[in-house]
């Protein structure tokens, strides 16, 4: 029971500073990311609508068709999460130039 811990620990966080240009960034980065998988979704919706379902199963058709709106809707769910990511980032960057330009203001009065 006293075994000694084999794993170093470390206690030192890096943090790095929040600025305009990392957010916008990041914003870029994200916002291209949201595009790729955009054009992703409209690719596979499109390749699903070309190639209809070959069954007489009502069951297989139903399945297929679940399964399709699946692939589409989680593909879609990424490109907006992604879109989101990107505007509050954007956003984010706004409001820490706005913060800076005001408090360059009011230590020049």
């Amino acid at each position: 029971m006293s075994e000694q811990n084999l794993t170093p620990q470390t206690d030192t966080k890096i943090q790095s500073a929040t600025s305009p240009l990392r957010c916008l960034t990041g914003a870029v980065i994200s916002g291209g990311m949201a595009y790729a998988v955009y054009s992703l979704m409209i690719a596979i919706a499109t390749n699903f609508a070309t190639k209809p379902i070959h069954s007489i199963n009502p069951l297989v058709v139903k399945i297929s068709s679940a399964v399709r709106t699946l692939v589409v809707g989680v593909v879609a769910l990424g490109s907006g999460i992604f879109g989101i990511v990107a505007i509050g980032l954007l956003a984010l960057g706004v409001q820490l130039l706005v913060q800076e330009l005001t408090k360059q203001k009011s230590s020049e009065n």
